[in-house]
C-alpha cells in the first residue's frame, strides 16, 4: 500500500520540577517536528533542517527513526519505507526532554503512518521503555503537567492536568551539555527517614502550587533527593538556581540539567526581570515560554488533525520547512548550542 505521509509536532519538556523527582513532567512549547517523506537513493534515513542537531546520527541508528522501529515491532507491521526530515527548537542535553521528544515523535509517526490503533497509554508504556521514565515521555506524549507513578501491582499510572493559567515557565539555559547519564550516576542511594517525609509534603506542596491550588511558598518547593548531589557537580547551574530562590523565584533544576526553569506569575510578577539580571551574571540565556497543552500530534501531508483546514498555525510540516531563522530555538541561537 502507498505509505501516506505524515508530520508530527512534540513539545519540550521540563522533568522533576524540584521535589517530584522520577514522577513530575511539564511541557513546554518548544518542539521537535519531524515529518516522513519519500527515501531518495543514497540519502541519510534522518536530516535535520536546522545547525543545533548537527552531530545526531542520521542513520538506522537515530533515536527517532530507532523508536519508529520500536514501534512497528511492538506491533507487527513492517517498517515504512521512508526518510525522515526533522527540524528541532529544543537543543540537546540541556535537560529539556530532547531525547523524550524524539522517541515520542518515532512512536507517533509509526503509529500514524501504519494506522494501527494504539491509544495513549500503550503508547506512553512503549515510550517509557525506550526511555527508562515516564515524567519526561509523559508530558512529550499528552502535553500539561503529569504525575506518574506505578500500583501495586507494577503498573504504570499516568495523571494529566493543566497547570495554573496564571502561571508561564521560563528557561535558563547554559551554553554547555550536560549527559543524563552524567547527571544520575552522582545520585545517592539512599535517604533518611526524615528527608524521606520532607521529600514527600514538598511534592504534594509543588504539585498544587503549579496547579493553582495554593501560592507556591519557595522555601519548600526545592528537593532533597537529586538536586543537591547534581548541583555540586554543576556549579553555574548551582549558582543560578540558588540565586533564583533567593529572589524568591520558584525556580527547579530542569531534569538532570544543568538548564534551570521557573515559574512565574503571567501578570505584575517581577521574578522574570531579576531571572533576566541571573541569567546574565552567569552566563545563561533567559527564554520566555509558555505551556504547551497539546502534546504530540500527527497530521497526513493531505490534512489537518487539529483544524481540518491546511492553513493551521501549528502545522507541523509547516515548522519542519521553516527556515531556523523563522522558526527559532529553545535560545534562539542554534550555533551556540553545538
Amino acid at each position: 500500500m502507498p505509505v501516506r505521509h505524515h508530520a508530527v509536532q512534540v513539545p519540550a519538556t521540563s522533568a522533576n520540577l524540584g521535589a517530584g523527582f522520577d514522577a513530575f513532567g511539564i511541557a513546554l512549547d518548544r518542539h521537535l517536528a519531524v515529518r516522513s517523506v519519500p527515501v531518495a537513493a543514497r540519502a541519510d534515513r534522518v536530516t535535520y533542517l536546522d545547525d543545533a542537531t548537527v552531530d545526531l546520527p542520521r542513520g538506522d541508528d537515530n533515536l527517532v527513526w530507532r523508536s519508529f522501529v520500536a514501534f512497528c515491532e511492538r506491533y507487527d507491521v513492517a517498517v515504512p519505507d521512508v526518510k525522515l526530515e526533522t527540524r528541532s527548537q529544543i537543543p540537546q542535553e540541556r535537560g529539556l526532554g530532547s531525547s523524550s521528544s524524539a522517541i515520542v515523535a518515532g512512536l507517533t509517526l509509526a503509529r500514524a503512518l501504519s494506522e494501527v490503533a494504539v491509544g495513549e497509554p500503550e503508547l506512553l508504556e512503549l515510550a517509557t521503555e525506550l526511555e527508562g521514565h515516564p515524567d519526561n515521555v509523559g508530558p512529550a506524549l499528552l502535553g500539561g503537567l503529569v504525575v506518574c507513578t506505578v500500583d501495586d501491582a507494577g503498573e504504570l499510572l499516568v495523571r494529566r492536568v493543566n497547570p495554573a493559567t496564571r502561571l508561564r515557565p521560563v528557561a535558563l539555559v547554559p551554553s554547555q551539555r550536560q549527559a543524563t547519564s552524567a547527571a544520575r550516576a552522582v545520585l545517592p542511594e539512599s535517604l533518611s527517614r526524615a528527608d524521606v517525609a520532607v521529600q514527600i509534603g514538598r511534592a504534594g506542596h509543588v504539585l498544587g502550587a503549579l496547579t493553582g491550588t495554593w501560592p507556591v511558598a519557595v522555601g519548600a518547593a526545592g528537593d532533597r533527593l537529586h538536586e543537591p548531589a547534581r548541583v555540586e557537580v554543576m556549579g553555574p547551574s548551582a549558582q543560578v538556581l540558588a540565586a533564583a530562590r533567593e529572589a524568591g523565584v520558584h525556580a527547579w533544576l530542569s531534569g538532570a540539567g544543568p538548564s534551570v526553569v521557573a515559574a512565574v506569575e503571567m501578570v505584575g510578577d517581577r521574578s522574570a526581570n531579576a531571572l533576566e539580571g541571573i541569567a546574565r551574571r552567569h552566563g545563561f540565556t533567559r527564554v520566555e515560554l509558555r505551556f504547551d497543552l497539546s502534546g504530540a500530534f500527527a497530521c497526513p501531508e493531505d490534512a489537518c488533525a487539529l483544524a481540518g483546514g491546511s492553513d493551521c498555525l501549528p502545522c507541523p510540516a509547516r515548522k519542519v520547512m521553516a527556515t531556523s531563522a523563522a522558526l527559532g530555538t529553545l535560545v534562539g541561537d542554534a550555533e551556540a548550542l553545538r
